[in-house]
This record gives C-alpha cells, structure tokens and sequence, in this order.
C-alpha cells in the first residue's frame, strides 16, 4: 500500500465537457469520484481543481461558443458554478463524501495574510477528511488579478499545502514534443527530469474551445510545482482510474520531478503568488550575483526600469537579453530606482537626499526561476 500522501488533482475542461456543446461527461466525472473518495478512503489528502464552470455556463443558457468579455464570463461562470458544485456534491454525497467548495482569486495569494489564511483553511479541511474542489472565483476575480487558467491555479495551490504530488488530467495521454494531431514527427515525453533542457513546441490554447488553457499552461504550471518539491503529472483525463497507479510509481503520462530542494513559502510566495508590477533589467555581473552567488541585487548593477511601482512592489529581474531569472521585493520606487541605477551605494545618499538602504533587492526578498 502507498504511504499516505497529499495529492492535487485538476481536471480540465477538454476532459470534463463535450467538445461541442460544453456539456458535462458523466462518464469521466463518476470514475473520477470513485477514485479520489478511494484514495481519501486509504489515508490520502485530496484536493480537486475543476475546471468547467463557464462550459456548464454555457451549456445551461445555449451559447455555442465561449463569451468574451470579462462581464460574460462572470456571469456565465456563476451560472455553471451553481450546476457543476451541485452535480460533484450529488456523486461525492452518494459516496458519504464530504466536500467543500473553495473559490480563490489571485488577491488571496498576493496579500500575505489571506494566503496564509487559505493556507490554513485548507489544512483544516483536510485534516476533518474532505476533499476540497477549487476554482477561481471568475465572478469577481478583474483581469490584473486573474489566474487565468487552472493549471497555474493547481500548481499554487499544491505549492501552497506542500503536497507530494500533482496530476493534471488533460485531453492528451502525455506530453509531446510537439502537437500530435498535427506533426507526425512529434514525439512522447515520458519524463522530464531537472537540469535538462526541455525542447518542445507548445499551444497556449487548448483545443475545445471551451477552456482556457493549452500545453503551455501545463508547462508553466509543472515549472510552479516543481519548484515547490511537487512532482507532477500530465496524463489523460478520460481515464482518472489510472491516478492510484501513478501515485504506486507507474510510469503513465509524462511525470516531471520535482527540485530536490524545494525553495521555502516565503520564497515560492515571491516568484509565483505575487503579480509582477514591473521589470528591472540587469548587467551580466549582477545576474551572475543573484543567480549564481546567491547575492543582492545592488543599483549598481541595474541598467534599465520598466513599470511604475512603489517599494516593497513585486518586480521581475531580466537578464540583459531580456530572459526572466529572478522576481523579488524592490526596497526603492521605479522613479528612484531610475535615479540610482548603475550607481555606487556611496552615491545614493547624494542622489536621492537621504540614506536609504544598500540594495536593490535583499536577497532574502528575492526568488530564483528555473
């Protein structure tokens, strides 16, 4: 028997709904049910993140594609909500498994406070055995704030309770190195391991035209987890019955193995809870500072700002190409960072009209990116 384990487990609108008409698949959601009232049966923590809400939404009122504006999804999302929670209570409830419906926005990850707070609503709720379902709350979530798909919400999530694993149930077996329905050349991925590079070519898209993620979501939400110690799955939704095999040690799907020194909260918080307000640009020396010697960043070593943000704002570091590296917590506004960048330290107290700190960015506020 597998040793009790937390899991995250999010599945995607392609693999919930019809293609067509966005109406839900009966036949995936009662195996998945089964399965994850099973794993919590056997001492597993379980978390679900659902997509579907706006392809219910747009089942249950007859539109025939996806809305566009920011008003239409709201309100299409809170009339598929209602159904979908509705629907996932009458299985579980069937089961003698209790659930309880989360929705997050952005906000409650960016504000310190309130992503502690989720952090410990969700270990209550696990430790009194339910099973949470996420989703974001697209009701009132504005687009600054968004998310934007449930790939990047699962991984924050699965960061957030330092669970062991995550699976993320898609339309596709496994990853590939490049769409299969459309290059014959493509090639499957059966494990990603760290320190090597990964070449593949992935749609931002997905392809039912229901949801909002592609293989890129995924991607980016493996390199999220991973970060975190998670290891992470792609495989296929259809077949949720396969998850108790792939928590045995299966090789099923493309698995991604995590950091084997996983960055801590704070840090994690920094490089992917916060929306960044802006950009710093670095000389190579001070890239190699911060990533490679695990410095602060100093003004001297800042050649360029983009954004207008306030100290203690959320900032991306660049390095001189361009390529992201770092995010971090800037001790100085754009409008001084502009006036001290490429300057001594000695110098800022002249330039500026008072003695401020030495650096950019202490290294303690600051987040390394894969």
């Amino acid at each position: 028997m597998v040793a009790a384990v937390t899991v995250v487990v999010k599945i995607g609108t392609s693999s919930l709904t019809d293609a067509q008409s966005g109406s839900l698949r009966l036949s995936v959601l009662g195996p998945l049910v089964e399965v994850l009232t099973r794993l919590r049966g056997q001492g597993h923590s379980v978390i679900l993140v659902s997509s579907g809400a706006v392809g219910v939404g747009c089942s249950r009122l007859g539109l025939r594609q996806r809305p566009t504006t920011i008003a239409e999804k709201q309100a299409v999302a809170a009339v598929g909500q209602g159904r979908l929670m509705r629907l996932y209570d009458d299985l579980f409830s069937a089961l003698n498994q209790p659930i309880a419906q989360v929705l997050l926005t952005r906000s409650d990850l960016v504000e310190r406070t309130r992503y502690v707070n989720a952090n410990r609503t969700f270990a209550q709720l696990l430790q009194m055995g339910v099973i949470p379902i996420v989703n974001e709350n697209d009701t009132v979530a504005v687009e600054e704030l968004k998310f934007g798909d449930n790939d990047s919400l699962s991984a924050l999530v699965a960061s957030m309770v330092q669970a062991q694993w995550l699976i993320l149930l898609t339309d596709v077996d496994k990853l590939y190195s490049a769409d299969p329905n459309r290059d014959p050349a493509a090639e499957p991925i059966e494990r990603v391991m760290r320190g090597i590079p990964l070449r593949v070519k992935a749609e931002v898209q997905g392809k039912s035209g229901w949801g909002t993620g592609g293989m890129a979501t995924k991607l980016t939400a493996a390199q999220i987890a991973t970060a975190a110690g998670v290891t992470v799955v792609i495989t296929n939704g259809k077949r949720p019955e396969q998850i108790p095999a792939i928590l045995a040690g299966e090789a099923i799907g493309t698995r991604f193995d995590p950091a084997p020194q996983p960055a801590s909260a704070r840090k994690r918080w920094i490089a992917y809870g916060l929306v960044p307000e802006g950009s710093l640009t670095l000389d190579a020396g001070a890239v190699r500072a911060v990533c490679e010697q695990g410095r602060s960043l100093l003004p001297a070593g800042v050649t360029a700002i983009s954004g207008e943000f306030e100290a203690g704002a959320a900032v991306r570091l660049c390095d001189p190409s361009g390529q992201e590296v770092a995010r971090g917590l800037v001790n100085y506004s754009a409008e001084e960072l502009r006036r001290i960048k490429g300057k001594k330290t000695a110098e800022i107290p002249h330039i500026l009209g008072y003695e401020g700190v030495d650096t950019a960015i202490h290294r303690d506020n600051l987040a390394l990116l894969d």
